[in-house]
């Protein structure tokens, strides 16, 4: 990777958590200056304006949280294990500093930034396409009933999910999101996997 490409890599890891934390409006050019200790004008000469980078700064954090939702999920050979081990995930490993950059994101572009915002609905496109998709491959393998849609029961775990880390957030505990997953566990036992797909040992 030649030089140029590490600092601005090195600016977008930087910038990430910030702008996580503090929204688009928030986050200032000079403080992620004082975060990389890079004059703005250095800045600049990689990043053509502030959402540009604030653009990256979303893809990279996504990304990161991405792989520690989904990463492990070869682990389970089975479509409901998997989906019940992305939720566990999601539960039990450390969100991006700042929480989820999906929501975070829509929430603070909502009625803003409308770059930012698109990048928010492509990532629960993805999300939703992805758990979609385990889903449809589950009913291939005769291991998730027919008559499940795969898409709303992707639509259903995202939504129960990042509302309980809403919820965990301003307790300040883990309580509603351990509801969530136990919710969603009885769910997909009881609801969505075929009767005699249950896993062996």
């Amino acid at each position: 990777m030649l030089k140029g490409e590490r600092t601005r890599q090195r600016i977008i890891a930087k910038a990430a958590p910030l702008f996580n934390r503090r929204g688009f409006d928030g986050c200032s050019m000079q403080d992620i200056s004082a975060a990389t200790g890079l004059e703005k004008g250095s800045l600049y000469s990689h990043f053509a304006t502030k959402e540009e980078l604030a653009a990256a700064a979303f893809d990279y954090a996504w990304a990161q949280t991405c792989s520690a939702r989904v990463g492990n999920l070869d682990q389970a050979a089975n479509s409901v294990d998997k989906l019940k081990l992305h939720i566990a995930n999601f539960v039990s490993k450390p969100s991006f500093p700042g929480g989820c950059p999906m929501l975070n994101t829509v929430l603070d572009a909502d009625d803003g930034n409308a770059l930012l915002r698109r990048r928010a609905e492509g990532a629960m496109r993805d999300w939703v396409g992805y758990l979609a998709d385990i889903a449809r491959a589950g009913q291939a393998k005769s291991e998730i009933r027919p008559s499940v849609n795969p898409e709303e029961l992707a639509i259903l775990m995202i939504s129960l999910l990042e509302g309980a880390f809403v919820s965990s957030k301003l307790q300040r505990s883990q309580s509603a999101l351990l509801l969530a997953q136990q919710h969603l566990e009885t769910y997909l036992e009881s609801q969505v996997r075929m009767r005699g797909a249950e896993p062996r040992g």
